[in-house]
């Protein structure tokens, strides 16, 4: 679709959405897609951790992690496999990503790192998180079953940062905090997932059907023995 006169005009709207991705599942794709329309995206990279610094290690390879959340992307506009983790060597540092997307996309861009609300509630524990806000703005994707106060460092971090209406993250480059309830608020567990594989049961409707194939078709997650 081409874009209006006012929109080629207007800064870039970029999103990073992290994670392990062990698999990529339905719910990670459709919160993907619907905050690229909640907030007017041009793109979304979807960027698999090599290794995550406050998570266990993934259980398949970095490799099979790629190939699954490509086939799970597909055509799907907007999105973007980004494998830009798997090429640094060490922990795979937010920060660092965010940097290497601000200059890419510039000074300019509205930059967004979206995270989930467990991911949010250890944000003060992450690398650098001050930096997290002067590279980019912070987007929650908020669980409806999940109040819980928040950590004192937490609160110290985001002081001052919150906004309630996108158009006022979007009015700066990077620095602000928005809350956004997505409408699907697909609640589906990669954990679970992995159990589900592991014993052999049926994932269908829980992975887009090319990642089920793939992974059944190659055994990943499956039991040793089964």
């Amino acid at each position: 679709m081409a874009r209006s006169v006012a929109e080629a005009q207007r800064p870039p709207r970029i999103a990073m959405l992290g994670g392990t991705f062990d698999p990529v599942h339905l719910g990670h794709l459709r919160s993907a897609v619907e905050l690229r329309e909640a907030l007017a995206l041009d793109c979304v990279h979807m960027v698999p951790a090599a290794r995550s610094p406050l998570r266990d290690a993934p259980q398949v390879a970095p490799e099979d992690r790629l190939a699954l959340l490509r086939l799970g992307i597909g055509d799907t506009p907007g999105l973007i496999a980004d494998a830009r983790e798997f090429s640094r060597r060490g922990p795979s540092y937010s920060a660092d990503t965010l940097a290497e997307l601000r200059e890419a996309y510039g000074p300019e861009a509205r930059l967004v790192m979206a995270l989930g609300h467990d991911a949010f509630m250890r944000l003060a524990e992450w690398r650098e998180p001050h930096r997290l806000f002067e590279l980019a703005h912070v987007v929650v994707i908020d669980r409806p079953d999940h109040e819980a106060p928040r950590p004192e460092a937490l609160g110290e971090l985001l002081a001052g940062r919150e906004v309630e209406r996108v158009a006022e993250l979007m009015a700066e480059p990077h620095g602000r905090l928005l809350r956004l309830a997505l409408p699907s608020r697909m609640a589906i567990s990669a954990t679970e997932v992995r159990r589900r594989l592991a014993r052999g049961d049926s994932v269908r409707y829980l992975l887009p059907e090319a990642v089920e194939s793939h992974v059944l078709a190659h055994g990943l997650y499956r039991e040793t023995g089964r």
